[in-house]
């Protein structure tokens, strides 16, 4: 009697479990526009789709950021909240601001969700960094030379041959002359060039996607902001070109200009506040860079930036109104 209670309550439990794991995120945008989905800092698809279901959740909210395959659109922070066992479809669309912003559309019980249709994505909910597949070309070239006694015809000879087998990535070229006189012994070089294509996959953390990539910052494991910071060269570009302004203004301009069609460390917002005299100025790129920084997280750090209290606590309302 006691194995057979102990076995309902492993049946029920296996059942509730599975269950849980049973529910279903739909995403896409009412426009078209092309977006990754980052749940609880992890993102779900490497390339930006237009519509992308993610499945196998299992807790009933998640903090969404919504990154935009066009820069310009800016970034979407959100915690969505929806029913276990269910799936729940959300639109992304501009509201009557022109801002762009994740609305509720509708939900249903996961047995009357729909099958996947040929314009959606559908990935399994990740919790690690997506896996992306990798190319690398091995070229090898071969010469051999070949002595031999033949009767030859004067003029001398030449042959050309190439194969190319582009569904075993390989191409092979080869090329035979002849040096040909009159004697009977005659010298020739073979030269052959062998070039093999291999796929691998690898993890994003070593190679970035061409289409999304992803970032690592060596020991930062909190929410990411936007997909991938810019180089420290072009950064250091970006801060004499703001420097080279004489008026607050200006500086404030170029700054935001250059924020809005890339991705930042924490770090490096902070060397451009510290390029303004006015804390006004300070708190007001603090608050403009937060959607296009990578590690979030570490946005705290900025305070040091500010003279005054008041900022700080500024900054920190402004930042918990758009979690």
């Amino acid at each position: 009697m006691k194995k057979l209670a102990l076995f309902l309550l492993i049946a029920i439990a296996s059942i509730n479990i599975s269950k849980a794991q049973n529910t279903n995120l739909v995403f896409f945008s009412e426009q078209g526009e092309r977006f990754s989905v980052i749940l609880n800092g992890i993102l779900q698809n490497p390339k930006p789709e237009t519509n992308v279901k993610v499945t196998g959740l299992n807790a009933s909210y998640y903090k969404t950021k919504v990154i935009f395959e066009d820069a310009k659109l800016g970034v979407i922070d959100k915690t969505v909240n929806f029913n276990l066992n269910s799936e729940t479809t959300f639109c992304i669309k501009k509201n009557n601001k022109g801002e762009y912003v994740i609305r509720w559309q509708s939900e249903v019980p996961i047995a009357q969700a729909l099958p996947q249709n040929n314009n959606q994505t559908s990935v399994t909910y990740t919790t690690t960094t997506p896996i992306v597949n990798s190319s690398s070309s091995n070229i090898q070239t071969t010469t051999t030379t070949v002595n031999s006694t033949n009767n030859v015809d004067p003029n001398g000879a030449s042959i050309g041959m190439n194969i190319n087998d582009p569904n075993n990535g390989v191409n092979i070229n080869m090329n035979v002359n002849a040096n040909m006189g009159n004697a009977n012994t005659t010298t020739s070089t073979y030269s052959s060039t062998t070039t093999t294509t291999t796929s691998s996959n690898v993890n994003n953390n070593q190679v970035a996607n061409n289409n999304q990539p992803v970032y690592v910052l060596q020991g930062y494991n909190g929410p990411v902001g936007c997909p991938y910071p810019m180089s420290e060269s072009d950064f250091n570009g970006v801060k004499n070109s703001i420097s080279s302004k004489s008026f607050e203004d200006s500086k404030l301009t170029i700054a935001k200009q250059v924020i809005s069609s890339n991705c930042l460390l924490s770090s490096q917002v902070k060397e451009i506040m510290m390029l303004f005299s006015f804390e006004d100025s300070r708190l007001d790129l603090a608050k403009y860079a937060y959607g296009y920084t990578f590690d979030i997280g570490n946005y705290y750090k900025l305070n040091d930036a500010f003279k005054f209290e008041s900022s700080i606590d500024e900054l920190n309302a402004y930042i918990s109104s758009k979690k």
